[in-house]
């Protein structure tokens, strides 16, 4: 089936409550809203979507959706990543792609989730498994940072590798490279992301603690979509008042 519009597409949003470097983040408010709130409704906006589901471990976050009539799944078991969790909850789910929203990322464009599901259709997407976003890095302190992770890929758009690391190496000074930074939102056929469940932990994805290399170790690469839109993502307060001024400064 390569024709996207025929294709059910579902976004599940990853909702864990205690967060490692800043515990019960998505229930801080942002403006008049809660950050999970914004980033369901603003993902029920795009209109890309068959359903949109946030699938938490916690009765807060739970509550904060019915309550404002929104779809939400209780996880049932304790998982290590948001991947595992969203693929607990996909088992149950009718759906050709499932579309991976961060709950930290509150303020989504439509643009670069359209592009993404695009990225299954026609001939070119017939053998794609699994999508996922990129951008240009031009800032030298983003490409040294361990905590921003770099891809390179194939002439197709393919990964072919994604490391802390800064990557590709500048050996040869008269080439300049583009570099890549990995935007954590995937997209996946219904059964890749089961697939991944199923596969155990490679060596470069315990290494880096990348779980994406999962995929590459699998023989199995992400279909790579260049966006210039990265969102705002929160993971300490700091950042949380830097969302608070870009919810401002948009009105």
């Amino acid at each position: 089936m390569h024709d996207l519009q025929k294709m059910k597409k579902i976004a599940l949003i990853p909702a864990r409550y205690a967060a490692t470097r800043f515990p019960a983040k998505l229930m801080q408010l942002l403006g008049d809203k809660t950050v999970i709130r914004h980033t369901y409704d603003n993902t029920v906006a795009t209109g890309l979507f068959d359903a949109v589901v946030v699938v938490t471990d916690h009765d807060l976050i739970y509550q904060e959706i019915t309550s404002h009539g929104g779809e939400v799944i209780m996880s049932k078991g304790v998982h290590e990543s948001g991947t595992d969790r969203i693929a607990e909850a996909a088992q149950a789910l009718e759906a050709d792609i499932i579309l991976n929203v961060q709950g930290d990322e509150p303020f989504l464009h439509t643009a670069p989730l359209a592009q993404l599901l695009k990225a299954f259709e026609g001939e070119n997407g017939a053998a794609v498994q699994v999508a996922s976003l990129m951008k240009v890095i031009d800032d030298p302190k983003q490409l040294e940072n361990p905590n921003i992770v770099k891809v390179v890929v194939s002439n197709r758009n393919d990964s072919l590798l994604f490391s802390r690391s800064v990557i590709p190496y500048h050996r040869e000074k008269s080439i300049v490279p583009v570099y890549y930074e990995h935007i954590g939102v995937y997209a996946f056929r219904k059964q890749a992301l089961l697939q991944f469940t199923k596969m155990p932990m490679t060596p470069l994805e315990m290494a880096e603690k990348i779980e994406c290399l999962r995929f590459l170790e699998n023989g199995i690469p992400l279909r790579m979509v260049l966006t210039d839109d990265a969102g705002v993502k929160i993971d300490t307060p700091e950042d949380l008042e830097k969302a608070k001024q870009y919810l401002a400064e948009r009105g």
